[in-house]
């Protein structure tokens, strides 16, 4: 079964400074109707104002990933962690026991686009962490960026939970397919680009629910960057 939440479905903020999509309920927007997916609790598309950002704030128990796709993210946290993430970068924070940190565009006249995912961990209270990758990615092919600890190393970032997130880059004209088992639940959420499945097209922002399938085969009809995650 399959169930597309559209980019023009989702709940919006304009604060100014701050442009706000979120496919799930966040902050002020709340939907009974779409309050998360499975361990998949957020996925917010923010367009962050030059010079402007999210001043020091609390986390805890979750696992926190940051996609740039354009311009810049300045990150320092009460772990000690500062570094500026750049378009095509992604950071991952473990929020544990509990971090504060703040995120602000460096820029002063681009604005920053990025996509912030939050997935419940599986189990509390784990030692806080940051981590960042900045390696290219592979055209054309899923790219893992995150898997459950015991099956993380190198360049995947090990997350709390039994779920693989991946990063596909498209190229026009190009299939992917991804295979799964029926007890297994997919989210994908296209990033940019348009793309079909199984007849249905998807534009950038919008999302689509997988449920008891064997897999997905996502064709790109344009240059595309999509975000598929694999949840228990």
């Amino acid at each position: 079964m399959k169930t597309i939440r559209r980019a023009n479905e989702r709940g919006a903020g304009n604060h100014g400074w701050l442009e706000a999509r979120h496919t799930f309920s966040f902050n002020t927007y709340m939907d009974p109707e779409h309050m998360e997916f499975r361990s998949l609790r957020v996925m917010n598309e923010d367009r962050v104002a030059p010079g402007k950002g999210f001043p020091t704030h609390p986390h805890e128990n979750m696992e926190i990933l940051t996609y740039v796709i354009s311009g810049a993210l300045e990150h320092k946290d009460s772990m000690g962690n500062g570094s500026v993430i750049h378009a095509g970068e992604l950071q991952k924070m473990s929020a544990g026991t509990g971090v504060t940190h703040s995120e602000f565009n460096p820029s002063t006249d681009e604005p920053t686009h990025l996509y912030q995912i939050w997935i419940r961990p599986s189990t509390l209270n784990i030692a806080p962490s940051y981590s960042e990758r900045r390696t290219p990615y592979e055209q054309d092919a899923w790219n893992l960026i995150a898997a459950p600890n015991a099956e993380a190393g190198g360049e995947v970032f090990p997350i709390e939970q039994d779920a693989k997130v991946y990063l596909g880059k498209l190229s026009a004209g190009l299939e992917l397919e991804y295979a799964t088992q029926d007890d297994r639940y997919l989210w994908l959420q296209v990033v940019t680009g348009e793309v079909r499945v199984d007849g249905e097209v998807l534009s950038a922002g919008d999302g689509l629910k997988v449920e008891a399938e064997s897999g997905i085969t996502v064709a790109a009809l344009s240059d595309a960057d999509v975000i598929l995650f694999d949840l228990a």
